[in-house]
């Protein structure tokens, strides 16, 4: 089956595209989500009973793959794969039998539907890896009268040098010194074609330019905060995408010494929905959509569409929605949280090999593991006595497959987890359910709380005694972060306004100030009681030596009782992170 062929190709090297992924944004998912389209796809068709559905086997399963990958669509890329995979199936579901011609107009419609999708195609992307390997197999049917065989490795031969001209097109990849992620992964639909038909194994390896694989090999990972000294030739020359109308990437560059983002051009939040509305009107919410963002991909027909955007106004572009018809399953996500988030969990392999490589010392009974980002955080966990850290926080949360194998992999023979945030609790209990050791979850909704659950770990106690008294001691811990309000807003504190710090507790926002030490000291003050003697101060990017000093100065006048622990953490997005107790 060509659909799983995909996907079994898409998980393999989802590591290797998500790394490529530098436009629309570089957060690192364009594998992930094409991946998790196809396995749409293949559970729709893993769900049918073809001997029985109506139209043959053929309508069923295209029927399934136009659903399932409408319905699993992720991301930009997998809304443009979903439209691509609905061209095919559709040329596809009347036939008894595909051959040649049937195999070169399904992969135009392919390429048609999804250039259709887009409200501004750009050039260097998938689009153009679809249309140039369509355009190669209607020359073998039309021109050479080959068979499906010949269509396919035309098709698969033109998607490989196509992939190769992406840099030449868009600037953005020629400047990060890689080709396009969605165009590379897409050419493991051509190899799952040739494996169904031919029997060739889907490869190793993907057919990247030798640079482009040497950089990956090296560690590139999508993060090009600093021009690449590896280049394509053209960038910086002129290099324009042909037939683009698109008026630039939208590039995020990394944070600067300060925290704050630089070079910020581009619009804050993703967001997609399901559509519920007459096939009519699509037309008119299109034009609301092109005036309040860009990467606009709507896909679908008969009543139901697949919406994505990147806007910087949420309510605008679900409102757009409601003018019509009615939206669905809405997902919004921080564009510039998971970027930044996203570089910080990549840097964090290099700490956890160095971390791998310390003293050989005899098993404990328990091992600890636990996720976090931010480099002296990760210090400080592994000085108190964590064996692992999986990379991870609040936009970047891990799977249940990464956290169940650390713990397989950690030296004990029970395991303590602390997942240090609330969305990873669930998933770091699943991974109990699936380990063959006995495993524990810690409910740490922070890194304070982690940190104070592990004062109290005993390395030879068993994992149901330790996390016993590990939740204890994270209950005792009161604690808060800071950043920063990226919308205007009201709130019990009052109201904030875009750029505003706040300070949250686990209750919720406590304090409002213009300035990071104000309200940090707005924190404080909620956080603090009679009674308290110690409150613990974690630095993370974005806080200065500055700021730092003002709250350290605030709590000597207004508490001098009370013992100050002051800690570089390094995490993204707080610059700082607060306990009390």
């Amino acid at each position: 089956m060509v659909m799983h062929a995909f996907s079994e190709g898409l998980e393999r090297h989802r590591g290797v595209v998500n790394r490529l992924n530098v436009y629309p944004v570089p957060d690192g998912d364009t594998g992930t989500n094409m991946a998790l389209t196809v396995e749409s796809v293949v559970k729709a068709l893993d769900g049918l009973e073809l001997e029985t559905a109506d139209g043959g086997a053929m309508g069923a399963a295209c029927r399934a793959i136009a659903s399932g990958s409408l319905m699993g669509a992720r991301g930009n890329s997998g809304v443009i794969l979903c439209q691509i995979l609905r061209g095919i199936s559709g040329t596809f579901a009347p036939c008894e039998m595909v051959g040649a011609h049937e195999a070169a107009v399904a992969l135009a419609e392919g390429s048609a539907a999804a250039r259709a999708g887009v409200m501004r195609p750009v050039e260097g992307t998938m689009l153009t890896v679809a249309a140039d390997a369509a355009a190669a197999a209607w020359k073998v049917d039309e021109n050479a009268g080959g068979g499906l065989l010949e269509v396919f490795e035309a098709a698969r031969e033109a998607a490989v040098s196509s992939l190769w001209r992406t840099p030449y097109l868009l600037p953005v990849l020629a400047q990060a010194g890689v080709v396009d992620a969605g165009g590379a992964g897409l050419l493991l639909l051509y190899d799952a074609f040739l494996h169904v038909i031919d029997g060739r194994p889907i490869a190793d390896r993907l057919p990247l330019p030798p640079e482009v694989a040497d950089k990956i090999a090296a560690g590139f990972a999508g993060d090009h905060s600093t021009p690449s000294a590896g280049g394509f030739p053209g960038h910086g020359r002129g290099v324009t995408g042909q037939g683009s109308n698109h008026d630039g990437p939208m590039v995020r560059p990394g944070g600067s010494a300060g925290g704050e983002a630089a070079g910020d051009a581009g619009p804050r939040y993703e967001v997609m929905y399901f559509l519920e509305a007459p096939d009519e009107t699509l037309g008119a919410f299109k034009s609301v959509w092109a005036g309040i963002g860009d990467s606009i991909v709507v896909v679908g027909g008969d009543g139901l569409w697949n919406c994505h955007i990147h806007t910087d106004d949420i309510g605008a572009a679900v409102e757009a929605a409601l003018d019509v018809g009615r939206p669905r399953d809405i997902r919004v996500t921080d564009l510039l949280d998971q970027v930044e988030e996203e570089s910080w969990v990549r840097r964090a392999v290099e700490l956890d090999a160095d971390a791998a490589q310390g003293a050989e010392e005899p098993a404990p009974v328990t091992s600890v593991v636990a996720v976090a980002t931010g480099d002296g955080i990760r210090r400080i966990f592994y000085s108190l006595g964590v064996h692992h850290i999986v990379a991870g926080g609040q936009s970047m949360n891990p799977s249940t497959a990464q956290i169940l194998e650390v713990v397989e992999s950690v030296p004990g023979a029970e395991v303590v987890i602390l997942p240090n945030n609330k969305n990873i609790v669930p998933v770091a209990q699943q991974a109990c359910e699936l380990s063959g050791k006995p495993a524990f979850v810690v409910n740490t909704p922070g890194i304070q709380e982690g940190f104070a659950a592990l004062l109290e770990y005993d390395p030879e106690a068993t994992a149901e005694v330790n996390a016993s008294v590990m939740q204890a001691a994270a209950g005792r811990v009161r604690a808060g972060e800071v950043t920063r309000a990226v919308r205007t807003s009201d709130s019990a504190a009052g109201r904030i306004a875009a750029g505003d710090w706040i300070g949250l507790s686990r209750s919720g926002i406590e304090s409002v100030a213009t300035t990071l030490p104000e309200a940090t000291c707005g924190l404080l003050v909620k956080l603090l009681g009679d009674g308290d003697e110690i409150v613990t101060l974690i630095e993370g990017a974005g806080a200065t030596a500055a700021d730092t000093r003002r709250v350290t100065e605030w709590l000597h006048e207004n508490r001098p009782g009370i013992s100050l622990e002051l800690h570089h953490g390094g995490q993204p997005l707080y610059p700082y992170f607060v306990s009390v107790e």
